[in-house]
């Protein structure tokens, strides 16, 4: 528990290091990021986790940090969010042992019936000496009549069978005779070494937004959320990505074990013809970042058999970020982040990913969906747009976008 509280102040104080460096307050800051003071201090102060790095990278940025120094900080972050979506265990309860009552059964049926245990062909256990005083009963009106010997000769018998054939199995030696075998039950199989986290409601891959279609008026359409709260706003309109989709995978190991990933493969389970009332187009383009784009991989779901292709990004001063194809080799220390931006023109697709993966002589695929659902999107050519205009109204409205820009926004 200490190392998982250790990352993320490790990122935290990476976060004060940087502040530390300019002479602007936590408010000046703020502005500048287009978020409030308080978030910023819990960030710096490891009170949250920012559930996106590019604001981080524009901090970053203001704050004058050096390219290695941006990559530190990515690390950090990688392993902070780890945290931040592990979900708590629960508080469990002490569960007695099963150790503390078995032999003490077999050796209070073996005082009671030494004749039964000799009679199953092994030596009956040494008597141990009764120290405990004598029972007193109060004799009662009305008495029970005894038990026949045979019948409780016979249940002793069974008894002690049963539990000597139980510690038998459990010592690794065949049960004795008369002795019920346990069923055999198939070993389950053991879980793939590595995790994985996926969130496809982002700013998109240059942080300037994406665009969703909502089946509803400007006027029942709520402003645009802040970017964590991207995924609850879309459901709560039931929106759909248009156009691009963009899917963040943080992939993780569970052990010190180098996990290999081999291969991302993209599966669409279902393409239909885009319908004509499917709704409007809305962006949630509120401005650019510092133009920084990560390397991603990018998808193009109008293809028959669609792949994964490793892009270049950009660090934000024109120096480009290659392009890094797999395999890829991650660690429970050493996490890896994967963007995807799956891009259709044409069609209404549910789609997934495959990736592929080995360590320590096993292989293995895991499927990257939406909580065990297809992500899900759709064309936004020949919709009507809108956009949110803060600037020339107060608080802000949602304005139409010109028919020949609509296509634009979801690049």
């Amino acid at each position: 528990m200490a190392a998982v509280h250790d990352d993320v102040a490790e990122f935290a104080l990476l976060l004060r290091r940087l502040k530390e460096r300019t002479d602007r307050s936590y408010a000046a800051l703020a502005r500048r990021l287009d978020m409030h003071a308080s978030t910023l201090h819990r960030y710096c102060t490891g009170e949250a986790v920012p559930q996106d790095f590019a604001g981080v990278e524009r901090f970053a940025v203001l704050c004058g940090a050096s390219v290695e120094e941006r990559t530190e900080l990515h690390r950090r972050w990688v392993m902070a969010d780890a945290v931040r979506r592990r979900p708590r265990p629960p508080e469990g309860r002490a569960v007695p042992s099963g150790d503390d009552t078995g032999p003490a059964v077999v050796a209070d049926l073996a005082r009671s019936a030494p004749a039964v245990v000799a009679g199953l062909g092994r030596p009956a256990p040494a008597a141990v000496p009764d120290r405990r005083p004598p029972l007193r009963f109060r004799p009662r009106h009305r008495l029970r009549p005894r038990r026949s010997p045979v019948r409780s000769v016979a249940l002793a018998l069974s008894l002690v069978a049963a539990l000597l054939g139980l510690t038998a199995s459990t010592a690794g030696h065949l049960p004795a005779p008369g002795a019920h075998p346990a069923p055999h039950r198939a070993r389950a199989a053991a879980p793939a070494p590595l995790t994985w986290t996926a969130d496809d409601h982002t700013p998109g891959l240059t942080n300037c937004g994406e665009d969703y279609v909502i089946a509803q008026p400007p006027q029942k359409v709520p402003p645009p959320p802040h970017p964590e709260d991207i995924a609850a706003w879309a459901t709560s309109q039931r929106a759909v990505h248009a156009g691009t989709t963009g899917v963040r995978i943080t992939v993780q190991g569970r052990g010190s074990a180098a996990v290999v990933l081999e291969a991302l493969h993209v599966r669409v389970s279902s393409r239909t013809t885009p319908a004509a009332g499917r709704g409007t187009l809305y962006s949630l383009s509120d401005g650019c970042g510092a133009g920084i784009t990560p390397r991603f991989f990018a998808v193009n779901l109008d293809a028959y058999q669609p792949v994964a292709r490793s892009m270049p990004g950009d660090d934000g001063a024109g120096t480009p970020v290659p392009a890094i194809g797999f395999p890829y080799r991650v660690s429970l220390q050493d996490p890896e982040v994967l963007m995807v931006s799956a891009r259709t023109e044409s069609c209404t697709c549910d789609w997934y990913l495959d990736l592929t993966w080995s360590s320590q002589g096993r292989t293995g695929t895991v499927r990257i969906d939406d909580h065990g659902r297809p992500f899900h999107g759709t064309s936004s050519t020949g919709l009507p747009g809108y956009r949110y205009d803060r600037v020339s109204y107060r608080p802000g409205r949602w304005v139409p976008i010109p028919a020949a820009n609509t296509n634009a926004t979801a690049d």
